[in-house]
Order: structure tokens, then C-alpha cells, then sequence
């Protein structure tokens, strides 16, 4: 599978132009995140794991010398864990801190699916109750070829500081949490 660059693409964003997005599976979904905020993808392997995390976090990986943890999104969204299969891979995303700065997060995924443009008149709001995951983490129900894909909100769905918060939690000593 080795690495796709996604570095040069046409895309712009502006409210009334189309968007490219990334779409791929997770946990028997489909899902769609901005080309934007994308590095690349890279096949999944090599992954070394790291004691008294959360279990949505897999571990960390070597990106061209920087550490880089790895979420397991359907475990994120509060599902079981993602079986490693052949067509599993890591989504390398650019994610904001609450300092504005740019930490490279790992969403390991089921399968890519496409890059396609999404008509912006195709994508309707998030749904206000209903969904298997936090409304806060989609920014909206994109419509293609008669079904639904999430477009997640990137922002709230890899927010280092929650991620962080909940690590922290985790890790509370036994007789704190009961």
C-alpha cells in the first residue's frame, strides 16, 4: 500500500465552492474528512504501544522522526476496538491545539475509500439526536449515491486536549475513581 501524498491538491476552502474529502470506513460506517487537514496515508504497521493509555489510543509511530500517537477512531467513538485487517491504515492529520499549534495525529481507519469532491448543496447539518457518535464530532451529513457519510468535525473529534483529559482520567489511581 505504502504512503499517498496528499499535499498538492486543488482544494480551496470558501462557504460556497465545493470541498475535496477523504473517505473511508470505520466501525461499519462510512466517513468523510477535508483533504486539508490531511498529510498523508500510510499503511498500518509498526506501531509501538504505550502503558495506562486510553484504549481508543493504539500507540505511537516514527513520521519522518517525530512521534506520532495513532487513535483507533471506531474506539474513539466509543465501539470495540478496529481488527487490524490488510486494508487497515493510518490517516496522518494536521490537528489544532488550544495554543493554535499543529500536533500530527494518527487515525487508523478501516479502509480508504475515494478523494471526492462533496457539492456543498449535498451536505445537510448534523443530526440533533440519533447518531451513533457525539454530535459535536460531525459537522455535517454528506448525501452520496443515495447514502450518508459523516463528515466529521476534525477539530473536536482529535482534540489533544480532551484526549489528554481523558488519558489523564484513566490514569487516576483506583482508590480516586471509586
Amino acid at each position: 500500500m505504502g504512503e499517498l501524498a496528499l499535499k498538492n491538491s486543488p482544494a480551496v476552502y470558501s462557504e460556497k465552492e465545493d470541498y475535496q474529502y477523504l473517505t473511508f470506513s470505520s466501525g461499519g460506517d462510512m466517513f468523510a474528512i477535508g483533504i486539508l487537514a490531511i498529510k498523508e496515508i500510510i499503511e498500518y504497521g509498526n506501531l509501538t504501544c504505550v502503558p495506562m493509555m486510553p484504549n481508543f489510543v493504539r500507540g505511537v509511530i516514527n513520521v519522518r522522526g517525530s512521534v506520532v500517537p495513532v487513535i483507533d477512531l471506531a474506539a474513539r467513538f466509543g465501539r470495540k476496538t478496529s481488527d487490524v485487517t490488510r486494508r487497515s491504515c493510518i490517516v496522518i492529520i494536521e490537528a489544532k491545539t488550544e495554543n493554535d499549534d499543529q500536533q500530527d495525529i494518527g487515525v487508523m481507519v478501516d479502509a480508504v475509500s475515494a478523494v471526492m469532491e462533496i457539492p456543498s448543496k449535498e451536505i445537510e447539518p448534523p443530526p440533533s439526536f440519533g447518531s451513533r457518535i457525539r454530535v459535536d464530532f460531525i459537522s455535517g451529513m454528506a448525501k452520496i449515491d443515495h447514502k450518508f457519510v459523516i463528515v466529521l468535525n476534525v477539530e473536536k473529534v482529535l482534540s489533544v486536549e480532551e484526549m489528554t483529559m481523558i488519558s489523564e482520567m484513566t490514569n487516576l489511581p483506583s482508590d480516586i475513581t471509586e
